[in-house]
């Protein structure tokens, strides 16, 4: 019997310090996400980031909690109903992070008599410390506990024709009505080092400007061109005029080098040029989330406005719109089908 895993980043269980705690704790642990040896990433994440940041984070997811939770988790709720209404087979929702976990997730499919699954990470794009942390994670807990599942993932989706189109569709419904004098695709980021790491050829990702346009086999796992990619394929889908868009990457943390340019200096720019109305979208993200809500939603707009802008909107995620939800459920069910 087949069923499918729907898996997001994940959320703290409620907004005090001491869950907000325990969830950077799990996050900033994973070797994926902080790649370094254990030792030293213990003394960072232990002896100071969880001695001063879960207070200040707490604060900000209190911004942004809903009167149900989270909003990730909320957002991906509804997400999973409708795409388990319109799909053949058994689907759970996991986060990587937090609850429910990606064990639970395997466990319920696996108490339904599911020995397949279909591992569906909800990123567009695939980096370290998003897809592949997924992926590794639930492979080590099938191997360990389920080894009877079989497990099949979901390849980055950024090109896929269907999301572009569903994404495209629900950016230029917001674009019609806010009017902006410019749209900046907004991504999250992710150390340089990242992309050096996920380069299997050892020898293309130079973050030089050109190495993401130049065809390689490498870019298939490199983050930054297919960011770079999702906001071309929009780009051209609605036929954006040169000028009118533009690309950069947010939510930087310590002092290593990240991928360029940053959010917050490209929209404290653009005010400071004399831009007036700005619209952000987030397609890093399929659900709106602290990144999106607060960080955008919240600080960059008062960052913008104060740096003489006028006008900041925010477009909303994919979140559980109808046509995205039937395009994970066709995912699911073409599986299906085509494993008959």
């Amino acid at each position: 019997m087949k069923g499918a895993l729907l898996v997001n980043l994940g959320s703290p269980n409620s907004t005090s310090t001491k869950d907000v705690k325990n969830y950077l704790g799990e996050f900033l642990m994973d070797e994926r996400v902080i790649d370094m040896a254990y030792i030293p990433r213990f003394l960072l994440v232990k002896g100071i980031i969880l001695n001063t940041r879960p207070k200040k984070s707490a604060e900000a997811y209190k911004k942004i909690w809903w009167d149900e939770g989270s909003p990730l988790i909320v957002l991906s709720e509804r997400l999973h109903k409708k795409v388990q209404e319109n799909s053949e087979i058994p689907v759970e929702l996991a986060m990587r992070y937090g609850n429910p976990s990606i064990k639970s997730g395997i466990e319920k499919l696996a108490n339904q008599g599911v020995t397949e699954i279909f591992l569906i990470p909800l990123y567009p794009q695939f980096a370290m410390a998003t897809t592949e942390t997924i992926v590794v994670l639930a492979e080590k807990i099938i191997k360990k506990q389920f080894p009877h599942i079989k497990l099949t993932d979901v390849p980055a989706f950024y090109n896929k024709e269907d999301y572009v189109k569903v994404l495209s569709s629900s950016i230029q419904k917001e674009l019609d009505i806010l009017k902006p004098e410019h749209l900046l695709f907004s991504y999250h980021g992710v150390p340089e080092r990242h992309i050096k790491k996920s380069d299997i050829t050892k020898l293309h990702c130079k973050i030089d400007g050109s190495c993401c346009n130049t065809p390689s086999a490498a870019h298939e796992f490199c983050y930054r061109h297919q960011c770079y990619e999702t906001t071309k394929l929009v780009a051209k889908q609605l036929n954006l005029k040169e000028g009118f868009y533009s690309t950069s990457f947010q939510s930087r943390l310590g002092r290593d080098p990240w991928l360029q340019p940053y959010t917050d200096q490209t929209i404290d720019n653009l005010a400071k040029d004399g831009l007036n109305n700005l619209a952000v979208v987030t397609p890093a993200f399929v659900s709106d989330c602290l990144e999106t809500l607060e960080e955008i939603g919240m600080e960059a707009k008062h960052s913008f406005i104060e740096n003489g802008g006028k006008e900041f909107n925010t477009i909303p995620c994919l979140n559980d719109n109808d046509d995205w939800a039937n395009t994970v459920s066709n995912w699911i069910n073409n599986w299906t089908k085509n494993k008959n």
